[in-house]
């Protein structure tokens, strides 16, 4: 399927796309992810590998549309965790 990625054609295949993934190490999730073979990729990551460009030159957004239009499965991230208040015991500093 020819995908358009920052300004430059790439002819992609699904499993092309899942073999060169094969083997390569997932980096920590920060944003959006996508599942390919049952690894969970960083959008970024998958982009740089499939494509050879720098991750400064593609956004977010142009692999979510590439990869969603290719078959995968694209999620975003989970909200980080709310911060919990620190419980303050006033009656701590009076023993």
């Amino acid at each position: 399927m020819r995908c358009v990625i920052a300004r430059f054609p790439f002819d992609l295949i699904m499993s092309e796309v899942t073999h060169k993934m094969d083997g390569v190490a997932p980096e920590p999730i920060t944003s959006a992810a996508v599942g390919i073979g049952g690894v969970d990729y960083p959008v970024k990551q998958v982009g740089a590998v499939i494509t050879r460009l720098d991750r400064r030159d593609f956004t977010e957004k142009e692999m979510i549309a590439a990869l969603t239009r290719l078959g995968f499965t694209c999620r975003a991230a989970a909200a980080p965790a709310p911060a919990r208040p620190a419980v303050i015991d006033p009656w701590a500093e009076m023993q």
